[in-house]
């Protein structure tokens, strides 16, 4: 190497900064600050630090290095985080697994990636035993984990983590059926980190409380923020709306994750409350799935503004997260802010972009943008066309640039907090004997926002709604259920002159006056 490359190759070493790095100078400079608590235990920076080393000590044992991945089906707990930042240490990407999922979705995800360890909690242990999940390795985070990390006594290791190194591996509903998994990278991750101090002003002072599964965007980038940051990660095992409140009272806290669905649980517990909460920067998501009452009634509670969000796995907070509703105000417009540190465009079916107050799918660059869905090149070479990336969603840009949802040009159901595409539904149908054809929409629903309806042509009468339903029960995760059956003849089917099946004349239906159920009891 001549002595300019040399240079050049320097300067972008000196430009660049990992998720493990960033937290060990969190280390450095509050060494005895609260890092992590779960429960009555609560690690400092320098003890969490300790643990990061001897577990990065024990991968590299295992023989993982730089580029490797593994695969983690665990609850929320104190242990995630910990692998998080001892693989990012080595340049390892931790594939998160969606123990909600049936277990053929389950073995799909773990085969897609082929992890050369796989770490589970012992809760989740009987389900290894059940999946061909092709893992040559396994680590349990049982009693004999917790002796092999303590009797670890090694020297420190460098960080062998580059930028551009994926870190983590978020899965994603498919178009296809089947999901999709989106690499994350130490640059992506940081950047995430910086648009949550810009836009809601999350810092070192603030506290994030981690209820939201750690396999979701949600929790794990608002953690590894958290701590990148200084600031204390309050993990907690699932949605627990007494003691989310009570939190909320003694913890000065950045972003209260509150997802639709669970609000109005979370607002009778912070009602009992003697106390109000200490501080909230922001709190909730996804307020179009929300009724305005309760956003108005939780943020008055709160005493703190709402996100107003459009984000994804695929780019965190931006492009559309900015915006915040009042505290006590129930809005009558949604319309979006965008996001710090992004650039975006509003294009037609061409990658022409359109003119304001014309709608455009949403396209967008920046530093928090994934790096691409694994193994997937002709999906991604379709998704980042032009060099840009394509959410699939429409959007109008307003004269004040503010921007207005219109629709998906993707067909997606958003059921509480979790994405469903209908192919994942019509998969399991369509391969059951009995079934001639089926399709599957969105119903709006009071609590989820929308929930999926399946409707399904059987050429054999036999076939009952309850067989339906079985048959997905045991192929799909719970959430992603059809909450219903419609039975009805081929002819029926709207279609367009090409051939292709109009959903939104099936939602039509669904929504019409006067419905009538017995076709869904067949």
């Amino acid at each position: 190497m001549d002595e300019a490359a040399s240079a050049r190759a320097l300067v972008r070493a000196a430009s660049g900064l990992t998720v493990a790095a960033a937290f060990r100078m969190q280390v450095r400079l509050r060494g005895g600050a609260p890092a992590l608590q779960e429960g009555a235990r609560t690690r400092s920076y320098r003890e969490l630090d300790a643990r990061v080393a001897r577990l990065a000590h024990l991968l590299a044992a295992r023989g993982l290095r730089r580029g490797d991945r593994v695969a983690m089906l665990s609850e929320n707990r104190s242990e995630y985080l910990e692998l998080f930042l001892a693989a990012g240490r080595l340049g390892v990407i931790v594939a998160c697994q969606n123990w909600r999922l049936a277990d053929d979705e389950l073995a799909h995800c773990i085969r897609l990636v082929a992890p050369r360890l796989l770490v589970a909690s012992p809760r989740h242990a009987p389900t290894l035993a059940r999946i061909d999940h092709a893992v040559p390795a396994t680590l349990l985070l049982d009693a004999a984990f917790e002796h092999a990390l303590a009797a670890d006594d090694r020297a420190d290791m460098p960080d062998a983590a580059e930028p551009e190194d994926g870190l983590v591996i978020l899965y994603t509903s498919g178009t296809t059926g089947l999901p999709k998994g989106a690499l994350i990278s130490h640059r992506a991750m940081v950047a995430r980190s910086m648009v949550a101090a810009a836009d809601w002003g999350c810092g070192a002072e603030d506290a994030f409380v981690a209820w939201t599964p750690l396999f979701h965007m949600g929790a794990a980038d608002q953690a590894l923020a958290t701590l990148m940051q200084g600031g204390k990660v309050v993990v907690m095992d699932g949605f627990q709306p007494a003691a989310l409140a009570e939190i909320a009272t003694r913890e000065r806290i950045g972003h209260l994750t509150v997802v639709p669905g669970v609000i109005d649980r979370l607002i009778v517990e912070l009602r009992r409350l003697s106390a109000p909460p200490a501080r909230v920067r922001v709190v909730g998501v996804m307020p179009d799935l929300v009724p305005p009452h309760q956003l108005a009634e939780l943020t008055g509670l709160v005493g703190a503004p709402y996100g107003n969000t459009f984000g994804s796995t695929e780019t965190g907070m931006p492009p559309a997260s900015r915006g915040l509703i009042p505290p006590g105000v129930a809005p009558t417009r949604l319309s979006k802010q965008q996001s710090s540190f992004c650039a975006v465009r509003l294009v037609d079916p061409d990658d022409h972009e359109v003119a304001d107050g014309e709608p455009g799918e949403m396209t967008l660059r920046g530093p928090t943008l994934f790096s691409g869905y694994w193994g997937a090149d002709a999906v991604n070479a379709e998704e980042f066309r032009g060099g840009w990336f394509h959410m699939g969603d429409v959007f109008r840009r307003n004269p004040d640039g503010t921007l207005d949802f219109v629709d998906r040009r993707k067909y997606l159901i958003k059921s509480g907090g979790e994405n469903i595409y209908p192919a994942e539904i019509e998969r399991v149908i369509l391969a059951m004997p009995g079934v001639a054809d089926a399709v599957v929409v969105r119903r709006a629903d009071a609590r989820w926002g929308e929930v999926p309806v399946a409707f399904v042509v059987r050429h054999d009468p036999a076939l009952t709604r309850e067989a339906v339903l079985a048959a997905c029960r045991a192929g799909i995760a719970g959430y992603k259920q059809p909450k219903d059956v419609v039975f009805l003849a081929e002819t029926d089917l709207p279609r367009s002159t090409s051939g292709k099946i109009q959903r939104h004349l099936l939602e039509g239906r669904l929504a019409a006056p006067g419905w009538n159920a017995g076709p869904r009891m067949g």
